[in-house]
């Protein structure tokens, strides 16, 4: 870690929280006039990156987009405003949730229209791996998120030692044929 001043060994998620505020342009939207699905997970991205470096006080790449829902469309026009703040810190890497809402700039009309979860890692300016700070929840809300981030983390290790031995067998398979 860096200064102790500067780098608490531990962060509420309070002091991890980001906010991001944009107007829905007429380059954003598809042709029927909704913001365009990558433009939206742009927004995202950025978004968690804030909380990410907020908890890890250094560079921070995104590693997964694990999950996103997206709800309902959002509209040329609307204000989007995006909420994130660090679920649970491991290691080196992290989990953020954002939450997204659409607002209807004429009628005033806030719905929530999109979430997900995504996984940064810490890094130093040579491209290393750095120890994260431990993150301290204060409300039920968060000590659920903290649970449910472990539980998903469970599921992408799963998930990556199945397609590797996916890839191994069809690795195999294929060495196998090119040999008869």
């Amino acid at each position: 870690m860096s200064e102790p001043g500067n780098n608490p060994l531990v962060r509420t998620v309070a002091s991890t929280k980001s906010e991001m505020t944009e107007i829905v342009l007429p380059n954003d939207t598809n042709t029927l006039g909704n913001l365009l699905g990558g433009r939206l997970m742009h927004f995202i991205d950025l978004t968690g990156a804030m909380a990410a470096y907020r908890h890890a006080r250094t560079y921070v790449v995104t590693a997964a987009m694990d999950h996103i829902d997206f709800i309902r469309p959002v509209r040329l026009g609307d204000l989007v405003t995006l909420k994130s703040s660090v679920n649970r810190a491991f290691t080196s890497s992290m989990e953020v949730g954002v939450k997204v809402w659409a607002e209807n700039t004429r009628s005033g009309e806030v719905v929530h229209v999109a979430s997900a979860y995504l996984v940064f890692v810490a890094m130093d300016e040579h491209g290393r791996f750095q120890k994260v700070p431990e993150l301290v929840t204060e409300t039920p809300d968060q000590e659920r998120r903290y649970a449910d981030a472990l539980l998903r983390r469970r599921h992408r290790e799963s998930e990556h030692k199945r397609r590797q031995e996916e890839r191994q067998m069809t690795a195999a398979l294929g060495e196998a044929e090119s040999g008869e």
